[in-house]
Parts: C-alpha cells; structure tokens; sequence
C-alpha cells in the first residue's frame, strides 16, 4: 500500500513540475489561462444549466491539457535537433493546431449555449 501511495505522490509531484515549467516557459498558456478564468465567472453568471456550466469548464481544461502536450511535443522536437526540418516542424505545426482545434471547440460550445439563451 504505502508503494502505491509513493508512486501517486511521485505522479503529483511530475505533474506539478510539468505544469510550472509550462507556466513558466509558455506565454499561451497565461492566454488561455485568462481566457478560462473570463469563461468561467460568465459560465457562473449566466443562467446555465450543471450540464452546460461542466461542457464550459470541461472544456477549458482541456484546452490547457492540450497546451501542455503541445509544449511536450516542442521539448521532444527540439531535444533531438534545433535544425530546422519539415517534420519538426510539421509535428510542431500539429501540435499547435489541435490546441486551436480545442480552443475552437470551445468557442462553438459557447455559441450553442449563447444560441439557446437568445433563442
């Protein structure tokens, strides 16, 4: 028991670096941290519903999960050369798309939202 328990605290303790390299390294992820706090306090002012609110944040989140397997993708491109190459650029390129696919994604979810809010 006390393995396991050593194992998850290990885990907390990767994750929690991971994420403060990121912070500290990545501007984007200050934008799209300010931009799920603006989703958040309006997904908590507007009359919406649990489901819709959880879709909102849920959302958010991932767009930040992503953010950080994009900065994975980076470190493991750039770790194996900085020369200039189509494919390290090409997977740098997807990685930066699927954060904006994400990001779009929310932004859609938003419209829905809005949408039934008006209509």
């Amino acid at each position: 028991m006390r393995e396991h328990y050593e194992r998850l605290r290990m885990r907390a303790v990767w994750s929690w670096q991971g994420l403060k390299h990121i912070w500290n390294t990545e501007g984007s992820l200050h934008q799209w941290m300010w931009a799920n706090i603006a989703s958040a306090v309006l997904a908590f002012v507007l009359p919406l519903s649990a489901g819709e609110r959880g879709m909102l944040l849920m959302g958010g989140v991932m767009v930040l999960a992503f953010e950080c397997l994009n900065t994975a993708i980076e470190r493991v491109v750039d770790d194996v050369s900085e020369e200039r190459r189509a494919l390290a650029k090409q997977a740098k390129d997807s990685g930066s798309a699927a954060v904006a696919v994400a990001g779009a994604a929310v932004g859609l979810a938003w419209i829905c939202v809005l949408g039934g809010l008006v209509f």
